[in-house]
């Protein structure tokens, strides 16, 4: 059965993206896993973990707890992000699962050249955001999730839903969360 990891970054409880999201898997077949990555306590890599990460690489000790989730993203069949836009890309316990989940020897090694090479099974990305204003030509979140998971992780399929200006005065909420869902619809139909 397919494994699709489903990574949401919403803090709010009533979150518009969260619901572009859940659409997005009601799409989708297979086993999912949910992870709230607000709730998961997720810590930067400061210098003392940082020291204990290679030390464990260096040991192959991929087994570890440090590393459970970079595990369990490596089995991931398809990743589904649920992440706003915050600040011109995305909350931060985002970027502290993508460097949980960095792990040379796990889901990313590096070729006699010197590139990255992705060893994960994913090969599809959804990602759903939602913002306030705008995403034209500023959906920085997604460019940067998606550059990094073709690059180091071998994902090389990405589709972007998106439902913005959602709190613009006068735009119906509902009417482009709806479009959003119709083109969610739409392109996984396929």
């Amino acid at each position: 059965m397919r494994k699709v990891l489903f990574l949401d970054a919403c803090v709010r409880p009533e979150s518009r993206t969260r619901r572009l999201g859940q659409h997005i898997l009601s799409r989708l077949e297979g086993q999912v896993e949910t992870l709230d990555l607000a709730s998961l306590g997720l810590e930067p890599l400061s210098l003392p973990r940082l020291r204990r990460r290679d030390a464990l690489i260096a040991a192959g000790r991929y087994d570890d707890p440090m590393f459970r989730l970079a595990r369990q993203y490596r089995e991931a069949d398809e990743l589904v992000i649920a992440a706003p836009c915050w600040d011109m890309s995305f909350p931060a316990v985002l970027k502290l699962y993508f460097e949980s989940v960095m792990v040379l020897g796990l889901t990313f090694s590096y070729t006699a050249e010197g590139l990255p090479m992705g060893l994960c099974q994913a090969r599809r990305l959804l990602y759903a955001v939602t913002a306030g204003g705008s995403l034209e030509g500023q959906n920085l979140g997604f460019e940067y999730v998606r550059t990094l998971t073709r690059t180091y992780h071998g994902i090389r399929e990405a589709h972007c839903f998106s439902a913005d200006n959602l709190d613009v005065i006068g735009v119906d909420p509902e009417a482009v969360l709806a479009r959003a869902c119709a083109e969610i619809d739409r392109v996984l139909s396929v």
